[in-house]
């Protein structure tokens, strides 16, 4: 196997890697205090063609392979974990539901805004009562001649302040359980669409998550997304796109870390000497080291999978599940390797240890990954 990069995704990373170190890393720490937006980087990504790299040319996309998402959304999530969640979240579970499965007329309205940035999307799917459960959804949309009529409220809905799209998840079949779920793309210009403020959150805090209410939103046909009772298909399908990318947000966030240890433990002197001199100090980076790159080659594998098997959902499943484990592990060497310092907000490293754990909760759990893994190993 060939772990080489090809020229333009090295071209790639390099225009990547310049732009997050140029606009994101010198915003970052500010943006987590304030829970601003970062609309106007955003915008960026949009006209970098970062937002729309797995739609096609067709659609304003940039055609990439999965590969080249993966490594667009390491690189930026290295700088900003919230910027990168944006970019994966735009990238994956909202374009691709609308790819997929929405008629053309939506994908010519909508889809090449997405892709381009000019529109911003959220996904929503997770209620109060249902996260991992899905199929506990109470928001319903009922058939009433040419529309649906949405009832019900989402909530950890990424970018929700400045979303114009929403892929809504809902009960056309209240009675049939899961199978009675539908999708359906949302406009936040329609009436009775109302999002609440910004979630207080631990970390990713100005990623923009906030509750989305619906309230007798009239939905046109045209707006459902594949067939009545298909949703939760569809939820499926598009969460194990969305799991390669949080896998590539983990990578980086503990790559981040990583690389502030080893700079923090050739500064930091003890007894005379820089830490890094110190046995303890060296296993340390040696461990963290070599979880950052089996994390890596399994976000990679998974990225390969994607673009080259129909099914992928164990390849996703164990990326998301052990990148995000190595985040929480690797953030957690370097504050000790910081000390009392990587305590303070001071550093980044404390920054890169509120942002790691969520890794482990959104797009499906730790807990969920695992029941992913195994029942394809015990069906």
């Amino acid at each position: 196997m060939d772990f080489r990069l090809t020229e333009a995704q090295e071209l790639l990373v390099k225009s990547v890697k310049e732009f997050a170190e140029r606009e994101i890393e010198p915003v970052a720490d500010e943006l987590d205090k304030s829970m601003e937006y970062p609309l106007s980087n955003v915008r960026k990504m949009g006209e970098m063609g970062l937002l729309g790299m797995l739609v096609p040319p067709e659609y304003g996309g940039a055609g990439a392979d999965t590969l080249s998402f993966v490594l667009s959304v390491e690189e930026v999530s290295k700088a900003d974990a919230s910027h990168g969640l944006i970019l994966s979240v735009q990238n994956t579970l909202v374009n691709l539901p609308i790819l997929s499965f929405a008629s053309e007329e939506v994908k010519r309205e909508y889809l090449t805004r997405l892709a381009r940035g000019e529109y911003i999307g959220g996904f929503a799917l997770t209620e109060r009562g249902a996260g991992t459960d899905a199929s506990a959804i109470i928001t319903t949309a009922r058939k009433e001649g040419d529309i649906y009529v949405l009832e019900g409220s989402k909530i950890f809905i990424t970018s929700a302040p400045y979303a114009r799209a929403f892929v809504v998840f809902a009960k056309t079949d209240p009675e049939a359980g899961h199978k009675g779920i539908s999708a359906f793309l949302v406009d936040s210009k329609w009436r009775g669409v109302r999002v609440g403020e910004p979630l207080d959150k631990m970390g990713i805090r100005c990623s923009g998550q906030a509750e989305v209410f619906f309230k007798d939103v009239e939905v046109p046909s045209e707006h459902l997304l594949g067939s009545e009772g298909e949703g939760f298909k569809i939820a499926l399908s598009t969460l194990d796109s969305g799991r390669i990318g949080i896998g590539a947000q983990a990578v980086g966030i503990a790559q981040a870390a990583l690389e502030e240890a080893v700079k923090y433990s050739k500064e930091r002197e003890q007894f005379g000497r820089p830490i890094a001199k110190f046995q303890a100090i060296q296993w340390m980076i040696a461990e963290m080291a070599t979880k950052v790159e089996a994390a890596r080659l399994l976000v990679y594998r998974a990225a390969l999978a994607r673009d080259t098997q129909k099914r992928y959902s164990t390849e996703a499943a164990m990326a998301k599940y052990y990148a995000s484990e190595v985040a929480r592990e690797v953030t957690n060497f370097a504050l000790q390797i910081h000390g009392g310092y990587g305590y303070t907000k001071d550093y980044k490293v404390e920054r890169l240890y509120r942002d790691a754990k969520v890794t482990e909760i959104y797009e499906g759990t730790t807990e969920a990954q695992k029941m992913v893994i195994s029942s394809s190993y015990l069906k």
